[in-house]
């Protein structure tokens, strides 16, 4: 079961295609009141574990259900809380350490780094794929988050039309919570290059397969590419985002740009437009980034869940922030 705390209609709708349960709280994300409603809920239900992702659950939040005998998986990017009560934290992410999580109890398991990325299901059978790659490519994937407020994907539209001597050949995925649609609609129209926009994609792996280059966010999607050998030029959306990119670009799997607000149409398709043209480059970042993530993270989860003879269930805050 799968309990939100504000509708979002696109997420809903994946969760009841797999024949979960979604349930909404009428109450603020993180609050005492939503403590109590989740525990007796879950106990409700005789859930053995409660899987948190969000920035709402902090200290108090993570104790109360510990005190209603439920035991607890935080997902986590960053360190965000003052102090984790939960038995699991779960970080996923390249940069991931135990020194953010110094402030926890004895009990509390880390569960860190790229070896436990939560890829979606539609990608395992892409498992030991190696994709093709030409001298010079042409194929680019834009994918900038669900929701991408500050609309990062206009810039990059403008620039990539103004690109000349390469027949760009581009896919633009517009996240289910992005505002933006209709601007991005006018952008992209009479473009001087195969340019198309792309709503409720339901098959990415293939177009990550498709793709020779990504330009995208320093979110998960990250691991999704990595694990697809699709080399990146990332831009940082959100705080979270900053460590990850960072220490991508370090390893040699993405190009970072910095924080997006630092960037510029031309910038941005230069950084892609360059990446297009080196194949050495392209290799290694394909090479290292399916090295880094295999796509049996979901499985080892799993496995930590399973070793205590109880079903998950998942409480999901805002589910579209750092996709």
């Amino acid at each position: 079961m799968f309990v939100l705390s504000a509708p979002v209609p696109a997420l809903e709708d994946r969760v009841t295609d797999e024949r979960m349960e979604v349930y909404r709280l009428s109450t603020e994300a993180g609050s005492d009141e939503d403590a109590i409603q989740t525990a007796s809920l879950a106990a409700s239900r005789a859930a053995g574990w409660v899987v948190l992702d969000g920035y709402h659950f902090r200290y108090g939040y993570q104790r109360h259900l510990k005190s209603s005998g439920l035991r607890t998986l935080l997902i986590d990017d960053y360190g965000h809380a003052e102090h984790y009560a939960a038995d699991l934290v779960l970080n996923q992410n390249i940069c991931a350490a135990s020194s953010l999580y110094h402030r926890r109890e004895s009990y509390t398991r880390l569960l860190l780094g790229t070896q436990y990325a939560l890829l979606r299901r539609e990608f395992l059978p892409w498992r030991g794929w190696r994709r093709d790659l030409p001298t010079v490519a042409r194929k680019v994937l834009v994918t900038l988050g669900g929701a991408d407020q500050d609309n990062v994907t206009l810039r990059s539209i403008r620039g990539l039309k103004r690109v000349e001597g390469v027949e760009l050949k581009v896919k633009v995925v517009i996240g289910p919570a992005n505002p933006h649609g209709q601007i991005l609609r006018q952008a992209a129209a009479g473009s001087n290059i195969d340019l198309k926009l792309l709503n409720n994609v339901t098959d990415m792996p293939r177009l990550m397969g498709w793709a020779d280059v990504a330009l995208t966010g320093g979110g998960t999607t990250c691991w999704e590419l990595a694990f697809m050998g699709l080399p990146s030029v990332v831009v940082i959306l959100a705080e979270n985002q900053a460590g990850i990119a960072a220490a991508l670009d370090h390893a040699g799997i993405a190009l970072s740009m910095g924080w997006h607000h630092g960037t510029s149409e031309a910038g941005l398709a230069k950084a892609v437009v360059d990446l297009l043209s080196s194949r050495d480059r392209r290799e290694r970042m394909s090479r290292t980034g399916q090295e880094l993530v295999d796509g049996g993270g979901a499985g080892r989860v799993v496995e930590v869940l399973q070793a205590n003879f109880m079903a998950p269930y998942v409480r999901d805050a805002n589910p579209i922030a750092g996709q």
